[in-house]
């Protein structure tokens, strides 16, 4: 079902999301050469419960932590490790859902651990920009297809990299995924039409080489995490946004000057 949201819900959920970027923007500060991922999951743990919010993934389908932190080819819901100490040159992706007060907020960010190749830097830029394009893109009387092509089309046309299909953006609150469905990729004038009240997350996952990905299952576990199908380096960046009579607003906004600039 989808959910309309009232001027009430928006502005709960942009709280939300401002706990939730509160975490990103520390993560600039930690994340460098000599950390594990486990210190990124500790961090958010600490920021979430400072600040009387809710890590939401915690306990979802059985998933234990309060992030995913996928480390270069790992493509999504990768777990935070002890024993992975971050190097210089690596990128990793960090995903997480917020819960304050019932009102959820999503939102994934690649960084850059030290000093990175020119091909990964590109990478993130690429995927980075694909994000705001799709962003662009969900407007009052749009499709959902209109998103997935203006990414695809950027993705794959413009900068032959790899669109991830299997994973997708979703709609968002009162529950974590709800309807609709939000895929990077599509035609123009196609599927569902965009309408004033919607919350929805779009959140492009890009591969350097193939879009096809793999599974892989944590040692030990059941759960699973996805990495490239050619081990090629993998970025990804997200954001939940409402949809209204003036545009798309994002609620899980770092710097709404730095966002200005793509939008």
């Amino acid at each position: 079902m989808i959910t309309i949201k009232s001027e009430r819900e928006i502005e709960m959920m942009r709280k939300s999301g401002a706990v939730l970027a509160g975490v990103h923007l520390g993560l600039r500060d930690i994340i460098k050469p000599g950390i594990s991922s486990w210190d990124i999951e500790k961090f958010a743990n600490k920021y979430i419960e400072e600040h009387h919010a809710k890590a939401e993934e915690k306990g979802f389908e059985g998933y234990k932590y309060a992030t995913c932190v996928s480390v270069n080819d790992e493509v999504a819901h990768a777990i935070p490790r002890k024993d992975l100490l971050l190097k210089n040159g690596d990128i990793v992706a960090v995903d997480m859902v917020v819960n304050l007060d019932g009102f959820m907020s999503d939102s994934c960010w690649t960084y850059a651990v030290g000093e990175i190749s020119e091909e990964k830097q590109h990478l993130m830029d690429v995927t980075k920009k694909a994000l705001y394009l799709g962003i662009d893109q969900a407007v009052v009387g749009n499709r959902i297809g209109d998103i997935g092509y203006a990414i695809q089309h950027y993705v794959e046309d413009e900068n032959h990299m790899g669109d991830v299909r299997e994973l997708i953006g979703h709609g968002i609150g009162p529950t974590m995924h709800e309807e609709p469905n939000v895929p990077h990729y599509g035609e123009p004038g196609k599927g569902l039409r965009l309408r004033e009240g919607m919350t929805i997350t779009i959140e492009p996952m890009v591969n350097l080489g193939t879009w096809e990905i793999a599974s892989k299952q944590v040692p030990g576990d059941t759960w699973e995490y996805y990495v490239s199908a050619d081990g090629t380096p993998s970025a990804q960046y997200e954001h939940t946004l409402v949809i209204t009579k003036d545009g798309p607003k994002i609620l899980t906004s770092q710097d709404p000057v730095e966002d200005a600039k793509y939008l």
